[in-house]
């Protein structure tokens, strides 16, 4: 399925196995007759590629102890292997077009296999870090082939339904990571511990390069292209000076030289853009096709696709949030509670690009927003209702309803974003959708800083203010505390409470928390009762917040999708109106 544009389809031949004709007998006869056993292979990379993001962060605890690894080296495990993987994605999808895109798919799964067993034998905090950027920078060679793959392999027919597994493989991915490594870690299968989540890709990898080598078909542009060298090293000087500053401003503490270099990235991929102008005309292959912009579906596309992951960005790491740190839950625990969500996401995964969209077009999006609001919306009522004694009884409602919206928007759009892209551009556009996905993500986690951290020190502080007569009272009736020092003992705990909240390592103990009146043993079971409460509702209010901006992006969101063209239509059909036009 094509959407509708004001551009005429490209009817340029694909070089591979298998054409792409207008006629849809010939079409079924010369469609790749292994390209549903290639779709299997290709959506368990992404799968791999998707679960190791999520399963890293529930294991880094496990990782620091272990190796008696610094909060910045940890730090560098997550965000090492998330700037390589962004890094690379326009390269990786160009390379694709330039040498092959089975070549370069295998190539990335080659050496995200071998990366994730460095990583699993790891035994010093740098290797374990240098072994992360090599994962990171193969899986942003690996991943844009598996959208380019589908986009020239199947027909427009079942493109829809490829890019609706595609879609649920992602959704199920993000939050399952969550319990299959809290699994992993608690169970400590073998004595592997946190390692076991990087050495089961091992035989995961090994199995697609011998059955993906088989079953997937080899295509690439149709006329030689080269390398951009100047436009790669411009695209990722761009691309380091935006998304560095990003992934690590909290951790320290966004520096005056972080804002200078978003600020610069301005400029530089400005001249990157002049540059791929100059280098269309000079030889036609650029490392990205501006042509594509004029694509309505694409541009329109990638918009709502960037300002979409920049909310569920920052929703996901704050939930993670809310549920580990807030409430104490475990990561076994916050993933099965996730579940819902998985439901939610499912149901509407295959049944948006299948069904809704085709028939409803962007209205199908847009009721999927609105049910994602009202998901939201619930969300915050339960959290403020329940505060830390919240349950994940109490909040399945609302996950499933943010399930439903999120799996209604979001698995349409990489179908909308590359449905007019020639086949000559398939890998440069996948690693534009990635990248721009990548970098959603990524202004949704600073986005986070700020709308999350930014309020926990004064939510923890009116928490213990909340509380404050009744922990007093606690500490004379059960601690035998004499009223002064009842008081003195309160203070001091506000105190520390909100040098905590304001930590950038939440798992480090301030020099307040160990003021004289806290180490008193008398003390310890009163005020262990009521840590717990105050972080609970303290968490709870700043989700809130959160979540309120969520609604706020979502907002923007389905204004956005007014310029998505209204009505999905065949891409046969759109050749035959523009040959017609051309006859005419």
């Amino acid at each position: 399925m094509a959407i509708e544009s004001q551009q005429a389809p490209s009817v340029e031949t694909e070089v591979g196995n298998y054409a792409h004709g207008a006629d849809a007998a010939a079409e079924g006869a010369n469609l790749d007759p292994k390209r549903w056993a290639a779709l299997l292979v290709l959506l368990v990379s992404a799968f791999m590629d998707l679960l190791d993001g999520t399963i890293a962060n529930v294991a880094a605890p496990s990782m620091q102890r272990e190796l008696g690894a610094g909060y910045s080296a940890i730090q560098w495990v997550l965000v090492g292997y998330q700037l390589a993987f962004a890094l690379m994605l326009i390269l990786g999808g160009r390379l694709g077009d330039i040498y092959g895109r089975k070549k370069m798919f295998l190539l990335g799964v080659a050496g995200f296999t071998l990366a994730s067993l460095a990583a699993g034998v790891s035994q010093e905090p740098w290797q374990l870090v240098a072994a992360r950027v090599v994962q990171g920078a193969f899986s942003g060679v690996m991943v844009p082939q598996v959208l380019s793959i589908i986009h020239v392999t199947f027909s427009d027919k079942e493109r829809g339904t490829a890019f609706a597994l595609h879609g649920l493989v992602g959704g199920l991915a993000a939050t399952l990571g969550l319990a299959l490594g809290g699994l992993m870690v608690e169970w400590n299968l073998f004595g592997l511990d946190w390692r076991l989540i990087f050495l089961v890709n091992v035989p995961v990898g090994l199995l697609g390069l011998a059955y993906g080598s088989k079953v997937i078909s080899e295509s690439k542009a149709p006329h030689a292209l080269r390398l951009d060298t100047l436009g790669v090293v411009l695209a990722t000087a761009g691309m380091v000076m935006l998304v560095y500053p990003l992934l690590q401003g909290r951790e320290l503490g966004w520096p005056v030289w972080g804002y200078v270099s978003m600020i610069a990235a301005a400029p530089v991929l400005a001249v990157f853009v002049l540059w791929q102008r100059a280098k269309a005309r000079k030889d036609g292959s650029p490392l990205v096709e501006l042509s594509l912009f004029r694509i309505r579906s694409f541009s329109s596309g990638l918009a709502v696709n960037m300002i979409f992951y920049t909310g569920m960005g920052m929703f996901t790491i704050g939930w993670t949030l809310y549920m580990q740190i807030g409430q104490g839950w475990s990561p076994m625990r916050a993933g099965l509670t996730s579940l819902p969500f998985c439901v939610g996401a499912f149901l509407t995964a295959t049944s948006s690009v299948m069904i809704l969209v085709p028939k409803f077009g962007r209205k199908a999006m847009q009721v999927g927003a609105v049910v994602l609001v009202v998901g939201l919306a619930t969300y915050i009522w339960v959290a403020g209702a329940k505060g830390s004694e919240v349950t994940s009884w109490h909040i399945a409602a609302p996950l499933f309803l943010v399930g439903l919206g999120f799996g209604t928007v979001a698995t349409p759009l990489p179908l909308i974003v590359t449905s007019e892209v020639p086949h000559k551009d398939a890998g440069s556009a996948s690693g534009l959708v990635n990248t721009n996905t990548q970098l959603g993500f990524a202004i949704g986690g600073a986005l986070v800083s700020v709308v999350f951290f930014g309020g926990l020190v004064g939510n923890t502080g009116s928490s213990v203010d909340d509380h404050m007569a009744n922990l007093r009272k606690d500490l004379v009736v059960t601690a035998q505390l004499t009223p002064g020092e009842a008081r003195t003992t309160a203070e001091a705990y506000r105190t520390c409470a909100t040098d905590r909240a304001g930590q950038k390592d939440l798992q480090v103990t301030p020099a307040s928390c160990t003021a004289a009146p806290l180490r008193d043993a008398r003390v310890a079971p009163v005020l262990s009762k009521y840590q717990g409460e105050v972080r609970g509702d303290s968490f709870a209010a700043s989700f809130q917040t959160l979540m309120s901006v969520f609604i706020g992006i979502t907002a923007v969101v389905f204004a956005l999708m007014f310029a998505i063209p209204r009505r999905l239509r065949s891409e046969d059909q759109g050749q035959a109106e523009g040959t017609s036009a051309e006859v005419s």
